[in-house]
């Protein structure tokens, strides 16, 4: 581990100084270490006398290698502004983090080379908005594009949840330390982005507890990581409207579904609409403005991908649609398990429920 890295763990960690100030300070010092190490008199002259009063305190009691031995014990990983690994889309924000703590297997993910697109929205989807996000995360995810979002509850813990479920990658970036999981009814959904490959990202230090105005900075992470984004629904003060704000200011894409006038959360698309957002009905609309060549999966190759239970349950439907007491007794699988898995399928579109209850395959897999 190099002295960047933990040196602008230190700064990550001191109150005062954010990412604006932490740019002064390289700009001036070139290295992290000379920042963290320089006069009172070389502080004052770049961040003001206050700050620099409060940081020599600081570093007074700090212990670099001892907060980094946390790290370690919690399985957190630290991307710097300087590591080669940085997403270079949010380097070049006004305000880049100065530095990224990461949960999960930081690997599997490239930042810097595959597609990330975020998809955000209201805590209050309306069935409607609900159908949406699965539908264009889904379709997203069916491109090989990795889904950023911020797990909240609504339209990003749908995004999050249907990403996982059709076998991609999706990542949360946090309004608090990565190892504080909020809402705390998402605990399940945030074990399952790390186990499914995903990433938790958060640019707060660990231990650092939820506060409102966090997350309005969190917001300008998701945009920043971001190709581009897509705002599904949301009041006239949804905080999804700063996420598409940040967006704008940082150069990206912004990307709105129709939404019906009659309804409260149609406020946030349809203003974004008209201040020149993009109208998608489909992610193919969202293909054709990154010039992306994209070509669709087809059934059997969903089929071919699917785990063993779903693959199990889709065999069993293959020959006659089953309702789901029948499919109990030819699975085997609880009813409960056996609906989550229905639940599954009906998202990637391969099964679909009869007038009489029954569940079949969606498609003639002769045609393909």
């Amino acid at each position: 581990m190099n002295n960047n890295t933990f040196f602008c763990l230190a700064f990550s960690h001191c109150l005062g100084i954010g990412p604006i100030k932490f740019r002064a300070l390289l700009k001036s010092f070139n290295t992290p270490e000379r920042a963290y190490k320089a006069s009172g008199q070389d502080l004052k002259n770049i961040i003001g006398e206050k700050t620099a009063s409060k940081f020599i305190q600081f570093r007074q009691w700090f212990n670099i290698k001892q907060k980094f031995q946390e790290l370690e014990q919690k399985k957190i990983k630290i991307i710097t502004q300087l590591d080669k690994n940085y997403p270079q889309q949010l380097i070049n924000i006004s305000d880049p983090p100065i530095c990224l703590y990461v949960r999960g297997k930081i690997n599997n993910i490239n930042l810097n080379k595959e597609f990330l697109f975020a998809v955000v929205g209201t805590r209050k989807p309306t069935f409607y908005g609900q159908q949406i996000a699965r539908q264009f995360s889904q379709q997203l995810v069916d491109a090989g594009v990795v889904i950023v979002s911020g797990m909240a509850i609504g339209v990003d813990t749908i995004s999050h949840r249907t990403a996982i479920e059709v076998g991609g990658k999706t990542i949360a970036v946090l309004g608090c330390g990565v190892d504080i999981i909020y809402p705390a009814i998402n605990t399940n959904l945030y074990y399952q982005i790390i186990k499914s490959g995903g990433l938790i990202i958060s640019e707060f230090p660990p231990g650092h507890t939820v506060l409102k105005g966090l997350f309005i900075a969190r917001n300008r992470i998701i945009s920043g990581l971001a190709r581009g984004v897509l705002i599904i629904e949301g009041s006239g003060h949804s905080g999804a409207l700063i996420t598409a704000r940040y967006a704008a200011m940082q150069g990206r894409e912004v990307f709105a579904p129709p939404a019906p006038i009659t309804s409260e959360m149609s406020s946030a698309p349809n203003l974004l609409l008209k201040q020149g957002a993009k109208l998608v009905t489909t992610a193919n609309d969202i293909f054709e403005e990154f010039n992306l060549q994209v070509k669709p999966k087809t059934k059997k190759d969903l089929i071919g991908q699917l785990p063993t239970e779903e693959r199990q349950l889709v065999d069993a439907v293959l020959k006659q649609p089953l309702s789901i007491d029948e499919l109990v007794i030819a699975l085997q699988f609880s009813a409960g398990k056996l609906l989550s898995l229905l639940s599954i399928l009906e998202i990637k579109g391969i099964i679909k429920k009869d007038e009489e209850g029954k569940y079949f395959i969606s498609i003639d897999l002769k045609d393909e």
